[in-house]
């Protein structure tokens, strides 16, 4: 038995901080921050649950399932409502689903170790499972900071993954190297920390290296991607890497400019936008790549379609 994705979805929080805003407390201007970053603006003062819900609650809604058809819940995020009990139990209960849930941190890569995790489920008896991805950054960033302020925003996305009899996850790859787990971190309480310089320098490398794996497991090449959807973190980071791998930009699905860095939301909620936006067509090979703190790296190649 295989796996696919059958419904989607995404949410913001409603409260917009632009570049322009910004400017008011920081040494920075929307100049600045659109050279360096690509982004902006970001949405900000989101809870985790609450994203994670109106996400997971679209992804339901497209997909014709109800909440008793879910055999599990896997909530990837950084930043959890509580540090006891899960966010995903907070998720359960609202969505009304009976089921086990969990959490999961694997930083900005959590949604595709999700995705992963959630696929192995399928493959020893589940049957429909929902996998989210939320984070609300905005609660653990430094907004004196203009190395990070500039950088991150909340959201939430989630697929309903499946069973099939095709399988449309193709390959995938998951890594960490916990030498470099000091380069972007957040203390118990605390707001990010993040060693800029080298986390663009490694992030480049561990996006090129995770694709280039999957695509050799599936026995094809860059050439055969229709569309890609990375970490949406910074875009001289996505120009970078989708150059070493041969990837056009017309290929690449961006809402970076809008959302600034989600973290663990990044790709699941650049995926919704890609499919509401009739960009994913039937049959389409389409690869999801990212990097986090860790630092970890993922990807995954999925056909599209049911």
């Amino acid at each position: 038995m295989g796996s696919t994705i059958t419904g989607w979805g995404g949410s913001l929080p409603e409260k917009i901080l632009t570049n322009a805003d910004l400017e008011g407390w920081l040494d920075t201007s929307d100049e600045w921050i659109v050279e360096r970053t690509g982004i902006r603006e970001r949405r900000v003062g989101g809870v985790t649950s609450d994203l994670a819900v109106e996400a997971a609650q679209r992804a339901l809604n497209r997909s014709g399932h109800r909440p008793e058809d879910v055999d599990a819940l896997i909530v990837a995020t950084t930043t959890p409502d509580q540090s006891v009990p899960a966010t995903a139990s907070t998720v359960q209960e609202v969505l009304g689903l009976d089921c086990g849930a969990f959490d999961l941190n694997a930083a900005c890569s959590g949604f595709v170790y999700g995705l992963v995790v959630a696929h192995g489920l399928l493959a020893i008896g589940h049957r429909c499972i929902l996998v989210v991805g939320a984070d609300a950054l905005s609660r653990i960033t430094d907004w004196d900071d203009r190395g990070t302020a500039i950088l991150f925003g909340d959201a939430g996305g989630a697929v309903v993954l499946e069973v099939t009899d095709e399988d449309r996850i193709l390959a995938w790859d998951l890594s960490s190297d916990g030498s470099g787990r000091n380069l972007l971190y957040a203390d118990i309480g605390g707001t990010m920390k993040m060693d800029g310089p080298e986390i663009y320098r490694r992030a480049i490398r561990v996006i090129v290296s995770s694709a280039q794996a999957t695509l050799e497991r599936a026995g094809l090449t860059a050439a055969d991607v229709d569309v890609l959807v990375p970490h949406q973190a910074n875009q001289r980071i996505m120009d970078a890497a989708c150059r070493r791998l041969g990837v056009s930009d017309e290929k690449v699905v961006s809402v970076l400019e809008r959302t600034g860095n989600t973290s663990a939301a990044s790709i699941p909620f650049a995926l919704a936008e890609a499919a509401d936006d009739g960009r994913l067509a039937d049959g389409a090979l389409v690869l999801l790549v990212g990097f986090g703190a860790g630092m970890t790296g993922a990807s995954a190649l999925l056909r599209w379609g049911r």
